[in-house]
């Protein structure tokens, strides 16, 4: 055929040494293709990488609300492991101050040197101990916490994988993406360098106050009547004020990362409406909300921190001046007095670390508070656990007193009542907003109606599973979708097992097939994300070509050829006479073209069928689709009195 993409579609066409087809340069260096490629390879044939199974049903455990118990308790005994290794780290660390007291009152007050080179050398030996079992620490958890945080991604992933159209459409993609990373990220720090470091302070407090009251009862006593009361009430107000503020600051950086992905989605837009400025405003203002947020969170964190160092050189100062007369009327050792303050140290220095930690602790539980929100979202459309697998179809496509609503309170349709012959091509046609794209949504189960049923060869589509329907089921949107990667990629996507033979029978069939062989790489020439390297026509005739090679028996086709010229659109329009012969169809049609085509159409006006027909019956029956036929025959230069 004489169509190659090109001046109209922009092209896959150039100059030799320019990029082919209207694609910028979107492959790798020929010097980086070996090492590439030996990557793919090592990935795709890795012994050791598990199947990955999908499921519409989520699985027991995984319906429980998350928290972070439930979160950790698969890997109990590794957490029981690394317990074991933060005793020793503790033991070992909190060894010092009680060798000093040694070395002081048996080796230098007593000149002992023997006694003073051993406690040295045992001092090496615990602090030696100490860094391996950190060490050992560290890589144990190190190595559970990534566990944790792939199973974890894997099941948002898959929840979102299974939740419905409606979602997305109300949801913010960026709100999503922060769910992604931003929130998993929190929950990586929070294990990674808070939980296990809360535990391993939390261990040395407890030591040390035991240490403490096993030295001087009296002492003890007094420091931390003194001091406790008002940590504890300094601590309480702490996790009030900073409970709200992480909140606040989760809230903030997802509406942060939702204005950045839609503002990078429409760049388009925005630049060729001049309007860099105001999206510049825009995102500013949403930063400033985020600052603000985090803002109050630093002043939480300003008063909290310099506070608590605050009572702890008070408790400090308050043991000097009593263990110092204890050891003026000799009922304290200048040693013990010395290990005394080291372990007080050793006490608020902990609680320090635990007021970061505290803040590492808010953040990864704002995560999961918000990641219990997702994972406990469910899906409007479900598979129910009865569904059994739809037979092989003839096509028979029925609307029984069918009525649905984006908005229950506004409704689409309205008690359609409708029956598509097998093998029949059925064009729906009316105004924007009459309900044409909710008919196919509705076939294809992206929504279920909210009255009535929607039935293929009299199974409802709702007692069947969603992959037995998918299987026999083609759609081609009004705007389709292209993922980053090749050609054969693309129109292999609903058959990845498909040969190239069969790929390029497909492309023949649509007729695309003189397209692909003036590609320098064929079937494997790379395309971008989203397909923004072609043009929308191309993009379209991609799409057709991936929903063809599917083979469905039932094909739906949601304006599918409303971005094709002239000459593209009829060399489709010839290929569909071909491809959906013996097939059911379901075309969504913005041009006349495309309707008259079908076996009959039905024209949609305020949620119903208000004419259903044959092309000839309805341009005959002289109502509004014979009004739609003349203004397209006015339209395309040809006098009205012609027929369809």
């Amino acid at each position: 055929m004489a169509w190659g993409g090109g001046p109209a579609f922009g092209g896959f066409g150039g100059p030799p040494g320019q990029p082919q087809g209207g694609l910028p340069f979107a492959g790798i260096p020929s010097e980086l293709q070996a090492r590439v490629d030996g990557l793919l390879a090592h990935e795709l044939a890795e012994p050791d990488r598990e199947p990955v199974a999908f499921h519409h049903h989520q699985a027991e455990r995984d319906r429980r609300p998350l928290t972070l118990r439930r979160f950790l308790a698969p890997h109990w005994l590794a957490m029981v492991g690394a317990l074991v290794l933060v005793v020793v780290e503790t033991a070992t660390l909190q060894a010092g101050p009680l060798l000093t007291q040694i070395g002081i009152d048996e080796g230098i007050r007593a000149g002992d040197r023997g006694a003073l080179v051993t406690v040295a050398i045992a001092y090496l030996l615990a602090v030696v101990a100490s860094g391996v079992a950190s060490w050992a620490r560290v890589a144990w958890t190190g190595r559970v916490g990534e566990q944790l945080l792939y199973d974890l991604r894997l099941r948002v992933f898959a929840h979102l994988q299974r939740l419905s159209l409606d979602f997305f459409e109300r949801e913010k993609a960026g709100r999503l993406m922060s769910r992604m990373t931003s929130d998993l990220e929190s929950l990586t720090q929070l294990f990674h360098d808070g939980m296990v470091q809360m535990v391993v302070q939390g261990l040395t407090v407890v030591v040390v106050t035991v240490v403490l009251v096993a030295m001087d009862a009296r002492l003890a006593a007094v420091t931390l009547l003194a001091v406790v009361p008002g940590m504890v009430g300094l601590t309480l107000w702490f996790r009030s004020a900073s409970d709200r503020g992480f909140d606040a600051v989760r809230e903030r950086i997802a509406e942060v990362l939702a204005h950045l992905q839609e503002s990078l989605s429409g760049i388009r837009i925005i630049t060729a409406h001049n309007r860099q400025r105001h999206d510049t405003v825009v995102h500013r203002n949403v930063v400033a909300d985020h600052r603000t947020a985090n803002g109050v969170v630093a002043r939480v964190g300003a008063i909290y921190g310099p506070g608590t160092e605050l009572i702890g050189v008070a408790g400090q100062a308050l043991v000097l001046l009593v263990g110092g007369r204890m050891v003026l009327r000799g009922e304290l050792t200048i040693g013990q007095l010395a290990a005394f303050v080291l372990y007080l140290t050793a006490f608020f220095a902990p609680i320090q670390q635990m007021v970061q930690l505290y803040t590492t602790y808010q953040q990864g539980q704002a995560a999961v508070r918000k990641l219990r929100e997702l994972l406990s979202t469910e899906p409007s459309v479900a598979e129910h656990p009865d569904a059994v697998d739809l037979p092989p179809l003839a096509g028979t496509i029925t609307f029984d007193a069918v009525s649905f609503g984006y908005d229950p309170d506004r409704p689409v349709l309205r008690g359609l009542d409708l029956t598509i012959a097998a093998g029949e091509t059925f064009a729906v046609v009316g105004a924007t907003g009459a309900g044409k794209s909710t008919i196919a949504k509705l076939v294809s189960r992206f929504y279920d109606p909210t009255e009535g049923q929607v039935c293929l060869d009299g199974h409802d589509l709702r007692g069947v599973t969603f992959a037995s329907l998918r299987r026999q089921l083609g759609v081609v949107p009004q705007e389709p979708f292209l993922f980053a990667g090749s050609l054969r990629d693309n129109i292999a996507f609903a058959r990845p097992e498909a040969s190239d033979e069969e790929v390029l029978d497909t492309c023949t069939a649509v007729g695309i097939d003189d397209l692909v062989a003036r590609l320098p790489d064929g079937l494997h020439t790379p395309v971008q994300e989203r397909g923004v390297s072609l043009s929308s026509g191309e993009r379209q005739l991609l799409a057709l070509a991936r929903a063809f090679l599917a083979r469905p028996r039932v094909l739906v086709l949601d304006e599918a050829t409303s971005n094709l010229d002239l000459r593209s659109e009829a060399t489709i329009e010839h290929a569909l006479d071909v491809l959906l012969e013996g097939r059911t169809a379901i075309v969504i049609a913005h041009r006349l073209a495309t309707a008259m085509r079908a076996d009959r159409i039905a024209v949609v006006e305020g949620g119903r069928i208000v004419e259903l027909g044959s092309p000839d019956e309805l341009v005959a029956l002289g109502g509004r689709y014979a009004a739609m036929h003349v203004t397209w025959l006015r339209h395309a230069g040809q006098p009205a009195s012609a027929g369809a």
